[in-house]
């Protein structure tokens, strides 16, 4: 299903400057219905019917996606698809999409004779912002009407209720839009292919004990439980690598491990995969482990080995001359809070970073104080929501005003914020800015440990091989519902990806 959007309609869709000039030439009496309309329900329509009998041309406005301000992931349908949503309806003769938080601005430059607002609005007394859009109409010579209302819909509630499954919709709308087919992104995967990048960051050894649970004590709760077998997966930067490497990349991981077993493992583990490895040993920590024990296939309790003190100046400075010796195209900072990253070393990691290399930053902060926004200019970051409230302090915002927000305080060029089973947000700074939302790609989640590192790996690789932010969003959320897909932490192979995108294809019935 490819979607073409039906010339009949699709040409009732303007920017203000086209609609102003028309308006401009118009004689006939206009009218101008605003809103988010995000879920086109019987209310909207009755309201634009009775718009429509009082003017001989009727336009709609909608408010763009980043000032929608009602509910934390709203809108749930993107603007594009709002505005042909009512562009297809006979008795609406031209969309607009309002750049702005409020109408105002469309009013001055329109001066409909009519603006109309649903009955709800006047009901109670007219609202602030209602006032302010009254004054303005009158000032122009311009009449504020209220619909009828009798019964007042909410898309607010009507999404409480139920989601419409449109997520096929909003990326095959969001693909066209940018230009972008499953075989592109196939094809692009090519171009990673010796792509050189430097990981830097704190490694993990992920441990999982597998048991099976045989009883309880009497005198006290706890389960007594069977060992089976324990196996170990390289986590955390180390993962990282070796999603890179098995993307076709030519990888080199810098990281900090103790003297210890999981050292050995770990270096092996790693020369296995040809990733090039610059181990700092720190005889005063142990090798970060984290060891999950299973019974009967649920996590029953998690054993961590860490000591997250902050690394000496000795090693800061190793890490330093890694980072410049290193020829790379791109240079990772995998940041878990285990002692490698904090307010002091990540300015002095940050400033070792040549000024043409690809600077990506991702910040994880399950059980540590991490920070964000402590990465200023990096071309990508890839936080998650949580880790955004955390950076931020704010527990209210919608994603919309929080990627505002985050890019006000870190000056990222590109931010692909990780919503788990919502999917992911892409905000891109550059010189054409673009936002919006893709939809998660997993069929059945397995284990999502591990998901954001093949997520930030091969976005991270589309970049540097010329991709765009959207391009780039959607092969890292498909390498990352691969991972979820999977039990442990494991590497995703460049074909599985590519395989998930021709299922894709064939899914959507989607011809380029």
């Amino acid at each position: 299903m490819k979607l073409k959007k039906n010339p009949n309609y699709s040409k009732k869709i303007l920017s203000l400057k086209k609609l102003k000039k028309i308006v401009n030439k118009s004689k006939q009496k206009i009218i101008l219905c605003h809103g988010n309309f995000d879920v086109v329900h019987p209310g909207h329509i009755r309201h634009l019917t009775y718009a429509k009998s009082k003017a001989d041309i009727l336009i709609v406005s909608i408010t763009a996606d980043r000032y929608i301000k009602k509910g934390t992931y709203r809108p749930f349908v993107p603007e594009n698809i709002r505005a042909t949503s009512l562009a297809a309806f006979e008795m609406v003769d031209y969309v607009v999409v309002d750049d702005n938080e409020k109408p105002l601005n469309l009013l001055k430059e329109i001066k409909p004779n009519f603006f109309a607002k649903g009955f709800e609005y006047s009901s109670a007394g007219l609202p602030p912002a209602t006032e302010e859009e009254k004054n303005l109409v009158e000032k122009y010579g311009g009449e504020m009407i209220f619909t009828p209302g009798d019964i007042v819909y909410s898309s607010t509630s009507l999404l409480k209720l139920s989601e419409p499954k449109i997520e096929n919709y909003k990326i095959l709308d969001l693909m066209e839009e940018n230009n972008i087919s499953f075989e592109k992104i196939v094809k692009d995967l090519s171009k990673f292919k010796n792509k050189k990048v430097h990981v830097v960051g704190d490694l993990i050894i992920d441990t999982y004990t597998n048991t099976t649970l045989i009883g309880g004590q009497t005198k006290t709760p706890t389960p007594s439980v069977l060992f089976n077998y324990q196996r170990n997966f390289v986590g955390g930067a180390g993962i990282v690598a070796k999603h890179l490497k098995a993307a076709g990349a030519d990888v080199h991981l810098t990281t900090v491990l103790g003297n210890d077993e999981l050292k050995d493992f770990t270096i092996n583990e790693l020369k296995k995969e040809k990733i090039k490895v610059t181990a700092i040993i720190d005889n005063t920590r142990p090798t970060v482990n984290k060891n999950s024990i299973i019974a009967n296939e649920y996590k029953i309790i998690k054993v961590d080995k860490v000591d997250n003190q902050p690394i000496s100046d000795k090693i800061l400075n190793k890490i330093k001359k890694s980072i410049t010796s290193v020829k790379a195209d791109g240079v990772i900072l995998s940041d878990f809070r285990h002692g490698i990253f904090n307010k002091n070393s990540i300015y002095t990691i940050t400033k070792s970073i040549k000024n043409n290399v690809f600077k990506v930053a991702d910040s994880q902060v399950a059980t540590r104080w991490g920070n964000i926004t402590d990465f200023k200019n990096f071309n990508l970051i890839t936080p998650n929501e949580k880790e955004i409230r955390f950076s931020l302090a704010d527990q209210d915002s919608n994603i919309s005003q929080l990627t505002r927000r985050l890019q006000e305080v870190s000056n990222f060029k590109n931010l692909i914020l990780k919503l788990g089973s919502k999917g992911a947000v892409g905000v891109s700074k550059s010189s054409r800015p673009i936002s919006f939302s893709i939809p998660s790609f997993v069929n059945k989640l397995v284990d999502a440990v591990g998901a954001g590192d093949a997520l930030l790996a091969y976005s991270t690789l589309s970049l540097i091989s010329g991709s765009n932010l959207l391009a780039s969003t959607i092969v890292g959320s498909i390498a990352a519902a691969c991972e979820c897909e999977i039990d442990g932490n494991q590497a995703i192979e460049v074909n599985k990806v590519k395989n998930k995108i021709l299922s894709l294809k064939e899914k959507f019935n989607y011809s380029s």
